[in-house]
């Protein structure tokens, strides 16, 4: 198998760079060689896929002759973190992001087949030049090489999986942040087509959007998965701790969510070019950057793979893109200005800046505490960190006034608003708002937190204010359309994807932002020490230590509570554990003592509600247990060399060993009585673990809001399916209508738009008809380059015709004057009278 899939992954290598070849071949607009630079795309896919397969098949069938089967799985490594186990390694991560950047291309090439003709090429060269780069860095860079062989003999076991990594969220958070970063490429390639052919327009942004949402939602989605994995299995008490590689994702998250807002400004002013150039640029950097820090090790962080040969390469490729694109940008900024301005700092596109110096600015801060220990060794000399209370100071004013200008932005119209209509629609979100921080205030502790007090009064201005959003749209439907208010509601998202999608993207981040705040700034966080039978008393609940538990299998030794805790009338029951995991590798050394020498994590005792989070990690004393394991370790050792004063069975036990060290044949069977005979004396360490009633120590935490950062996130997630969902089947239309049938489209939902925010309430009659009259000229101009396009077509066929009849009329004139009759144009002028 590993000859094999060397072999397909050099064939895949070879096809991108085909690929990539022959589109620049074809960039003069020659069909067949971009019509072979897209197929080579989908060989490539196929073949990534077919690597993908025979990994997982050697996973799935514990082929251990594969070095990284051998590394990062094992015999006993369950099924389905067998299926996940692929990514855990640094050579599995680089074929799933060839693999993604495959299928996102040829996604790519496959809609946009009939559209961008002249920026195609230069895209299909960007794609199939970072899939080469990846492909190749996996066959030329030393050991990371998906296929490489286990040196012999190959081992009847492997390694294992990594013990934090066996949690059900790893089995999808990886693809998805791995997702999100690579299709990023996508819009990235063809801003740089957009670029290279000046085709400015915002033609490539449409080609592109989904692409760009679909990175958007998948990045977020791995960053919520990863903050819930860190909750719920590492037992600290926390969600984000402002890791690097934890930043380096949120980073370009950040910098797309930028990128979103701005792109809708292009296609509906033609304004901001300059920005959404270098916002793409710098999201896909960013991309690679959380790509590089994983493999460099130029930075500490738990989820890095360490030092890697990989780095530099990914570095220079970073370098490139970075230079390469801003030599670009700058040598079209001419091109790239717009003569349009913004008209009125009371419109939809002026907080849409503000949003988006906002996101760069929370990002730069970022950046900024993530790098702070390679620039402090720069300047110094000594390598010096920032901690998270650093990154909370710096962040928090800005996330603050990010969720003011969330509830704003959908507030106000396009293009320009009346400061009349704006205080209208401002009314009620704003005494809304007002009455929330007022009731807060008085009544709860969030006065003790200004920010978090400023957060949640700002975080109500935005929800009532989408909530009136909607509000105002059904009813403006149902008073067109008639029917009941649910029936509008669900028409009018329905015929308003994007932008109602949009607005539930906002809900989510603004409830998964007042979570965040409850729960970092109310927070109860105690350490009790308690004995089976105490209590302690945390934020007014009653915790009780009822009793220890105890248990152990071949690859772990786990000791847990059962906690009773009372809330008032309510009571209920926690389990929190603590495993202590044996070494991964190979046959097991058989030593007791061995389940304490590897990783450790935490099951968490956890009763998550409304209100808040009841969170329990317990920290067991379990040097008792490691003192009774070494000392059986020590007697059994002396039971199997046949001391004196053993018992009679050590005499056959150590008959066995000294047996199968003459016949090999008998060792399996020996080392499993050995194993059973450890296992055995293990779980009787266990019981007196649970008999001693040792104390333990108690992590109790009490979350306020906590659950809402999930509900939240997940509410965003189901706003970005929305928005992506396709509103309507697209008509088929030749191949180059394509461009001016997309254009039509975006004027039309314009259009729309701008009538359904005049029947809401947010365009007074006066600014609603000079928006109309506006986007009325400007769908005419769209109409005009069609009927010039029309024209056109009818010349070319006239032309055609013509080329076609001559030869016709030619034959003819010979034949006639070989008959002696009138020529053919006589001929066709005397039927014409």
């Amino acid at each position: 198998m590993a000859s094999a899939g060397s072999v397909i992954l050099t064939l895949a290598f070879l096809a991108t760079v085909l690929a990539a070849v022959a589109a620049l071949l074809g960039r003069g607009g020659d069909e067949r060689w971009l019509l072979t630079s897209r197929r080579a795309v989908y060989v490539a896919c196929g073949l990534l896929t077919l690597c993908v397969v025979l990994i997982e098949r050697a996973f799935l069938g514990d082929d251990f002759s594969l070095n990284i089967v051998q590394q990062h799985s094992s015999i006993e490594t369950p099924t389905f973190y067998k299926l996940a186990a692929m990514w855990s390694s640094q050579e599995g991560s680089l074929l799933l992001w060839a693999w993604v950047l495959s299928i996102a291309a040829s996604l790519a090439l496959y809609s946009t087949r009939n559209r961008l003709r002249e920026i195609v090429p230069y895209a299909t060269a960007v794609m199939a030049g970072v899939g080469a780069f990846f492909t190749g860095l996996m066959l030329l860079a030393g050991g990371v090489n998906p296929f490489a062989s286990t040196p012999s003999p190959v081992p009847l076991d492997g390694v294992g999986l990594n013990p934090l990594l066996q949690h059900p969220s790893m089995m999808i958070h990886p693809p998805m942040l791995y997702s999100g970063y690579v299709a990023f490429t996508i819009p990235f390639a063809f801003a740089i087509g957009a670029l290279v052919t000046r085709r400015l327009d915002a033609s490539w942004i449409r080609a592109t959007r989904r692409f760009a949402l679909i990175a958007w939602a998948f990045l977020g989605l791995g960053l919520l998965l990863g903050a819930r994995w860190s909750y719920t299995e590492l037992g600290w008490g926390g969600y984000w701790a402002w890791d690097p590689v934890e930043n380096a994702a949120l980073m370009p998250w950040l910098i797309g969510t930028a990128f979103l807002h701005s792109i809708m400004v292009q296609e509906k002013r033609g304004m901001l070019k300059v920005w959404n150039a270098c916002l793409i640029v710098a999201t896909f950097s960013l991309a690679l950057l959380g790509t590089f820090l994983v493999r460099s090790g130029v930075l500490q962080s738990i989820h890095a793979f360490g030092d890697s040969t990989v780095g530099p390469y990914i570095l220079g490729l970073i370098a490139v893109v970075l230079v390469g694109s801003t030599a670009l940008i700058v040598s079209r900024l001419d091109d790239l200005r717009s003569p349009k301005r913004i008209d009125s700092l009371a419109s939809r596109e002026a907080v849409f800046v503000v949003n988006n110096l906002l996101l760069i600015g929370i990002c730069a801060t970022i950046f900024w505490g993530t790098f702070f220990p390679l620039i402090s060794e720069l300047f110094t000399g000594t390598k010096s960190s920032l901690a998270a209370p650093w990154f909370d100071r710096y962040t928090t004013p800005l996330a603050v006034l990010l969720v003011l200008f969330t509830g704003i932005g959908p507030l106000l119209a396009w293009r320009r608003v009346s400061w009349t209509t704006a205080r209208r629609v401002f009314v009620v979100p704003a005494l809304s708002a007002l009455a929330t921080g007022a009731v807060l205030a008085l009544f709860t502790d969030a006065a003790q937190s200004p920010w978090a007090l400023a957060l949640f009064t700002f975080a109500a201005f935005a929800l009532v204010g989408i909530g009136q959003e909607f509000w105002r749209g059904a009813a403006a439907r149902r008073s067109l359309a008639g029917g009941s208010m649910p029936a509008a509601l669900v028409g009018l998202v329905s015929r308003n994807r994007r932008r109602y999608g949009g607005y539930i993207v906002h809900v989510g981040v603004a409830v998964l932002l007042i979570g965040i705040a409850a729960s970092s700034s109310f927070q109860t966080k105690r350490d009790v020490v308690l004995r089976p039978g105490e209590s302690a008393t945390v934020d007014g609940r009653k915790v009780t230590y009822v009793r220890p538990t105890a248990r152990v299998d071949k690859l772990a030794f786990t000791a847990g509570a059962v906690l009773r805790v009372r809330d008032g009338g309510d009571a209920f029951t926690l389990h929190p554990t603590r495993r202590f995991y044996r070494p991964t590798g190979g046959p097991s050394s058989g030593d007791i003592s061995s389940y304490f020498g590897g990783e450790s994590d935490s099951e968490i005792g956890l009763r998550a509600g409304a209100g808040s989070d009841f969170w329990t990690a317990e920290q067991p004393k379990i040097t008792g247990v490691q003192r009774d394991a070494r000392k059986a370790d020590a007697f059994l050792k002396r039971c199997i060399g046949g001391a004196p004063g053993v018992p009679p069975q050590c005499q056959a036990l150590g008959l066995l060993m000294r047996t199968a060290a003459a016949n090999p044949a008998l060792r399996p069977t020996a080392l499993a009585k050995i194993e059973q005979v450890q296992l055995g004396t293990a779980r009787r360490i266990a019981a007196g673990y649970v008999a001693e009633a040792t104390p333990a120590t108690f992590r109790v935490i009490v979350d306020p809001l906590a659950t809402w950062i999930w509900i939240g996130g997940l509410i965003a997630l189901s706003g970005a399916l929305i928005a992506l969902w396709p509103a309507r089947r697209a008509r088929r239309v030749p191949a180059r209508d394509a461009e001016l049938e997309a254009l039509k489209e975006a004027k039309y939902r314009e259009i729309r738009d701008a009538e359904l925010d005049h029947a809401a309430g947010k365009l007074s009659d006066e600014d609603y008809a000079l928006l109309d009259a506006e986007l009325r000229r400007e769908a005419v101009e769209i109409l005009d380059r069609g009927l010039d396009l029309e024209q056109d077509d009818r010349v070319d066929d006239e032309e055609d015709r013509e080329e076609d009849r001559r030869p016709v009329e030619v034959a003819l004139d010979h034949r006639a004057a070989a008959e002696g009759a009138a020529p053919a144009a006589d001929a066709e002028s005397d039927l014409a009278g």
